[in-house]
């Protein structure tokens, strides 16, 4: 049995459409049955039901983006740095392995030269380096807190998209906005994203960090080219003139824009789809919601 933290939410749905597809034993731990944010009794539970593994895709994010996080800062500490500390004491506790869901928005920019982040570069957008959202510094503490824990993955994942209008999906997002940052970013297809990690685990990959990125990185012009392309709107996108406009207009915290590199993911057998070639797919096969 599988044991998922967090499956109400959207990567966390993702992954109960996975297990349930490959048939796959599993129980969607929902925090208002059952407090897993305390360690005892989660250890407890977990020494009592001995599930073969725990996907943890719990944590504070924010709505309708990471502008919240800045409005309720005890949530976001709580969600993201103290609470995969709990999950990783109980799982050693109770002799249990994991994942975890990180975030590569602890990174802007890219490497000095241009490629994408490792798994082994120190986050460069964190409280450390004070210059990050309070969303980011703490997911990057987050994964301070876990560094030191055996038998866990940690995924780290970006800006997720799929083919269904969702507030949560990036490609929503920009077909809601009403003005753009041009930036330029590796992101995540979100059941690729899910069946990239679990196959972590089914493959018995090293524990460890990953990027679990598509391949490549992709600029806002380039998504609105190709939702033109795709015949998925032809609006007249607007874009800011720069970050600064940005920041004085539409933003409270600074955003991460970043490239990464997923190579060792692909070393390890498992592949995603190259960046615009998912994109393009999967607004190819666009799905409206229901207003």
């Amino acid at each position: 049995m599988i044991i998922l933290l967090g499956g109400s939410g959207y990567v966390g749905a993702a992954y109960q459409a996975l297990l349930q597809r490959k048939g796959i034993p599993f129980r969607n731990l929902r925090r208002s049955e059952f407090d897993y944010t305390n360690q005892a009794v989660l250890t407890e539970f977990l020494r009592r039901e001995k599930p073969e593994f725990l996907i943890n895709a719990a944590g504070y994010t924010g709505k309708p983006n990471v502008d919240a996080c800045e409005l309720h800062k005890a949530d976001c500490v709580m969600g993201n740095a103290v609470l995969p500390g709990v999950i990783a004491q109980a799982c050693v506790d109770a002799g249990v392995p994991w994942g975890h869901v990180s975030s590569g928005c602890i990174y802007t920019g890219a490497r000095p030269d241009g490629t994408g982040f490792t798994e082994t570069d120190v986050p460069n957008f964190s409280f450390r380096t004070n210059n990050c959202s309070f969303y980011s510094g703490t997911k990057a503490l987050g994964e301070e807190v876990l560094s030191s824990f055996p038998n866990a993955f940690i995924w780290r994942l970006r800006i997720p998209f799929n083919q269904i209008d969702n507030p949560r999906n990036y490609l929503t997002k920009l077909l809601r906005y009403n003005t753009l940052l041009e930036a330029t970013n590796s992101i995540s297809q979100l059941e690729e994203f899910v069946a990239g990690t679990f196959a972590c685990w089914e493959k018995r990959v090293p524990f460890g960090i990953y990027n679990v990125t598509n391949p490549g990185e992709v600029t806002t012009h380039e998504v609105v080219a190709l939702i033109k392309k795709c015949g998925v709107s032809d609006k007249n996108f607007q874009f800011f003139k720069d970050e600064t406009q940005f920041m004085q207009t539409a933003a409270k915290a600074p955003r991460s824009n970043c490239v990464m590199n997923s190579t060792k993911l692909a070393a390890a057998g498992i592949k995603l789809t190259e960046v615009h070639e998912a994109v393009e797919r999967d607004l190819r096969r666009w799905v409206r919601a229901c207003l």
